[in-house]
């Protein structure tokens, strides 16, 4: 039976989840709240709405506490510098230092290189990059004192360089630079805080059925054969939040290439 399980194996520590409005977000607040972390789940979408996609900040808190879990909401538009110092601190406030970072939101706009407005360019780059680097800066003091902590940031295939044949169809450059700038600033952060038993990994997702997916028409067709559950991405990122931080840091993994490395099947989510 899928439930949440207040003595599991994050019983005690703080997980602090952005962009779990809805999608992979989401999931992955409800994998860490089944595992008795006590969850802050952040996005800019509180309540029904505030967004033309659906899920709100309000039903991800319902679906956890109706399973018996703990979880707090905190609106935050991660854009927004004093918002990201205020979303930590409200996460402090509520359970104490935070002992999981996980840096899930985002913003895309697939748009070629040619007519990339500076604008949108700009803040890509704040909310998909400088975001996840300021929000570690803020937490691992924290993490230091405990001498523990791991971040976890997410990722995508489109972080990998293109390789030929080339496609005519444009629009993911700015959005994979993104994800390479993030996966090179996992990398080095993991060197910088190894000592400090504090690890942090990238979780790249494959195609999955998100609302957010759905409103640039990735799936396809020709795609649909490889869409991944949801699930997949959200166990990933607890195997890597729960793992030894000596040794599982540092790390680049596509979710369902892990899961099946280390001989794990991914759990169903409870409120699915």
């Amino acid at each position: 039976m899928v439930a949440i399980n207040p003595n599991g194996t994050l019983r005690g520590k703080t997980a602090l989840v952005t962009g779990a409005s809805r999608g992979i977000g989401e999931a992955i607040a409800v994998r860490l709240a089944m595992e008795g972390a006590r969850v802050v789940v952040s996005a800019r979408t509180a309540e029904a709405g505030e967004s033309k996609l659906p899920g709100t900040l309000a039903a991800t808190v319902e679906r956890i506490r109706a399973a018996g879990g703990e979880a707090t909401a905190v609106k935050a538009d991660l854009s927004s510098e004093t918002d990201r110092e205020r979303l930590v601190a409200a996460a402090v406030e509520a359970y104490g230092d935070v002992d999981i970072l996980v840096n899930d939101a985002a913003v895309t706009f697939l748009i070629p290189v040619e007519t990339f407005p500076k604008k949108r360019f700009d803040l890509m780059m704040e909310i998909q990059v400088w975001a996840p680097m300021h929000l570690s800066q803020l937490v691992l003091p924290g993490m230091r004192r405990k001498r523990a902590g791991a971040i976890v940031n997410i990722s995508s295939g489109a972080g990998i360089h293109p390789k030929p044949p080339y496609a005519r169809r444009g629009g993911g450059t700015v959005y994979g630079m993104c994800k390479a700038a993030l996966e090179r600033f996992t990398t080095g952060l993991a060197s910088e805080v190894h000592d400090d038993n504090i690890s942090v990994n990238v979780v790249s997702p494959g195609l999955v059925d998100t609302p957010g997916v759905a409103i640039h028409g990735l799936i396809t067709e020709a795609t649909r054969d490889r869409v991944q559950p949801i699930k997949y991405i959200a166990e990933a990122v607890y195997q890597l939040a729960a793992g030894d931080p000596k040794t599982m840091t540092g790390q680049i993994e596509y979710a369902a290439e892990f899961l099946q490395r280390i001989a794990v099947e991914p759990s169903e989510l409870v409120g699915a």
